[in-house]
């Protein structure tokens, strides 16, 4: 029987309930549980993949090609559970949904309503493809009193009384504010919030209370009596120095002994969480630091590169160091003296992935440096082809080269892609088509050529990652650049679609097409992010050899 938990959040947004699911979905599994998480939000694009990065962060891309909430990140980075489309739905998707089976005639003439028909169709896709697992962790997004969760509430409430409650729990994430002319923390915005859950029919089981300081017996009796739970359920969510840590604070606190409890279900034997104490004992106590310069466009919203960040965070984990990410704005890098005053005490150089033309000047001098002064660098998507442009310009002989993302240009390096494969399909795009769903989004294949860089940290010449972009590397432009120097080792299966190059004279400098970051965990590192800041490391000590030299 697969069990529901329903995680809400309430007071404020951006309380963690993402973080809090995968933590609860890692402490199952450490117990032994089979896990699957889904995410429903309220608000009316059909998906996250036309949003601005400042608007929502970072879109996360799963293995099927579905542009989907940077929660979904977390998920697999706590579960390592590959997240697929049916992971993560809109109210547009679920609006667009109903109104085209009723352009189809499938309600045979009914007036078409939120209720029935809505939250029908939510609740279809809270319980679809999950025959298999024993717990589905779905975190409804936005906060509670908000007017567009309210199909999404109604639709669990619903769930509760279709599946029973003995297959079904609701936990609900609040804030305990601490106030400090009073001296305690305060319990009545979290009884506002539950107020506002039971005016919705829904009970809540669990209260995940989010505090700055341990929650005295009192108070926690207090919030059990007016929220209508057992003292037992109400869980201390306390601030900690690295997310990687809640799954051990989460069990210290009892959070996934009461999920079991409540199911009826095993739950006197400890969780095995050794994996994620080596990790935290990493991240806390490392034997080094590097200083990674990140030249980026989003940098005044950090969750637009969240991934990126986790990922590299990850490659620290593997050579225990610590990685002080320095965040600057493409824009910044004016001229070639700025780009040496921002960039001279970076172990390593990395510039992510992006669209449009602001700031690409700044990136392709970050390339410039990198490249020039041996510094180790890393291109993702975007910056793989700023990579390309610089060496078209400095090495190439081709002052003009640019990108066609930039407008019209007599060396088109970079072009609009308008057809590739997928599986046995072919693509087609057009130039002034629709921006949603038209990019090549997903998990795709590569070579990569025997005896390159890549090949070597890869371990293998066979390779599948994730592809977010609708611009490509023009092919046509390969023997030049690789009589300049820069080496394609890693191409689509068919020799098309260029996906990595590389300096072979140079330390360490790769450029991918595709997003490495997004398949990176905690546990299992990415092996480009764990080369990378290997050789960051390995800078790092030349710099320090250079310094101590008299």
């Amino acid at each position: 029987m697969t069990r529901f938990v329903f995680i809400t959040g309430g007071v404020v947004s951006s309380l963690g309930k993402g973080i809090a699911s995968a933590a609860l979905a890692a402490l199952l599994q450490a117990r032994g549980h089979t896990v699957r998480l889904r995410k429903l939000d309220p608000y009316l694009n059909v998906d996250p993949g036309t949003m601005s990065p400042y608007q929502h962060g970072e879109v996360f891309i799963t293995d099927d090609g579905a542009e989907t909430d940077l929660d979904l990140g977390h998920y697999e980075r706590f579960t390592g559970v590959h997240a697929r489309r049916s992971d993560n739905t809109t109210t547009g998707r679920i609006y667009s949904d109903v109104i085209a089976r009723e352009r189809r005639g499938d309600y045979l003439g009914a007036t078409v309503q939120v209720i029935p028909h809505i939250t029908d169709a939510i609740k279809e896709t809270v319980v679809s493809d999950t025959d298999g697992y024993d717990f589905v962790l779905v975190e409804i997004g936005g906060t509670v009193g908000d007017i567009e969760s309210l199909p999404f509430l109604e639709a669990i409430r619903q769930l509760r009384n279709d599946l029973g409650h003995d297959q079904t729990m609701c936990v609900h994430l609040t804030l305990l504010p601490y106030i400090p002319s009073a001296g305690e923390l305060k319990t009545k915005p979290t009884q506002h919030s539950v107020k506002e859950l039971q005016n919705v029919g829904i009970q809540p089981q669990m209260l995940l209370c989010r505090s700055d300081r341990p929650i005295p017996q009192n108070e926690r009796q207090k919030i059990a009596s007016f929220c209508n739970v057992r003292p037992e359920a109400v869980i201390a969510a306390l601030d900690v120095d690295t997310i990687y840590a809640c799954p051990i604070a989460y069990h210290e606190q009892g959070m996934d002994g009461e999920v079991l409890k409540y199911f009826g279900l095993p739950h006197d034997e400890a969780p095995d969480l050794t994996r994620w104490k080596k990790v935290v004992h990493a991240i806390r106590e490392p034997q080094g630091e590097v200083v990674i310069a990140i030249v980026g466009k989003y940098t005044a919203l950090l969750d637009s590169y969240k991934s990126l960040a986790e990922a590299l965070l990850h490659g620290g984990i593997a050579n225990n160091v610590r990685v002080r990410m320095e965040w600057i704005d493409a824009e910044d890098l004016e001229t070639d003296e700025e780009a040496h005053r921002r960039l001279g005490k970076a172990d390593g150089i990395l510039v992510p992935g992006g669209f449009g033309a602001r700031g690409s000047e700044g990136k392709i001098r970050a390339v410039r440096y990198a490249r020039t002064r041996a510094v180790p660098f890393l291109g993702i998507c975007f910056g793989m082809q700023m990579a390309v442009i610089e060496c078209a310009r400095s090495l190439a002989g081709l002052p003009k080269a640019s990108s066609t993302e930039f407008g019209p240009t007599e060396e088109p390096l970079v072009g609009l892609m308008t057809e590739w494969a997928q599986g046995t399909e072919l693509l087609r795009r057009r130039e002034g088509g629709d921006l949603g769903g038209t990019m090549r989004v997903g998990a795709y294949p590569a070579r990569l050529a025997k005896g390159s860089h890549a090949a070597e940290i890869y371990g293998e010449t066979e390779i599948r990652e994730r592809h977010r972009h609708r611009w490509e590397v023009n092919v046509h432009y390969r023997e030049q650049l690789e009589e300049a120097g820069l080496k394609f080792s890693g191409l689509s299966p068919d020799g098309v679609l260029p996906e990595v190059v590389e300096y072979p004279d140079h330390p360490w400098f790769i450029g991918v097409q595709y997003h490495p970051e997004l398949l990176s965990k905690p546990f299992n590192p990415h092996p480009l992010f764990a080369s990378f800041i290997a050789a960051a490391q390995e800078e790092h000590r030349k710099h320090s050899a250079e310094t101590a030299t008299p």
